[in-house]
């Protein structure tokens, strides 16, 4: 069951990492990266693809992991990258409210993941 938990997570991940390269204002937004006019500039809409693309691909490796090293490795990735994730985004944003939500996203994302990986591991 926890192993479905890792994949469900992973899959998850990859459908937020695809709709935020198909749309990355629905990153850019929350987080303050937007112009005056609420459009993503160009290389802020770059930017949020390439760590969407981490994202989507981190996602996949969870989703199909077929053995217990992969899931960990794969599962451990997304992890790192979740929390990675919360020190970069909330150390640079501009916006104190900002920094806080996707401080409190990226490390509630980060400990699901971590509570499905130990879970799996615990089986």
């Amino acid at each position: 069951m926890s192993a479905t938990l890792t994949r469900v997570l992973g899959a998850a991940t990859a459908a937020y990492g695809l709709a935020i390269t198909a749309k990355p204002a629905l990153l850019a937004r929350p987080c303050g990266l937007v112009d005056e006019k609420g459009e993503v500039p160009g290389p802020t809409a770059l930017l949020i693809r390439a760590v969407s693309a981490r994202d989507t691909a981190i996602g996949a490796a969870m989703a199909a992991a077929g053995d217990r090293g992969a899931r960990r490795l794969a599962t451990g990735s997304r992890i790192v990258s979740d929390l990675s994730d919360a020190v970069v985004f909330g150390t640079m944003l501009e916006e104190s409210d900002k920094r806080r939500k996707v401080i409190a996203f990226a490390v509630t994302w980060g400990a699901l993941c971590a509570a499905a990986l130990y879970a799996s591991e615990r089986d």
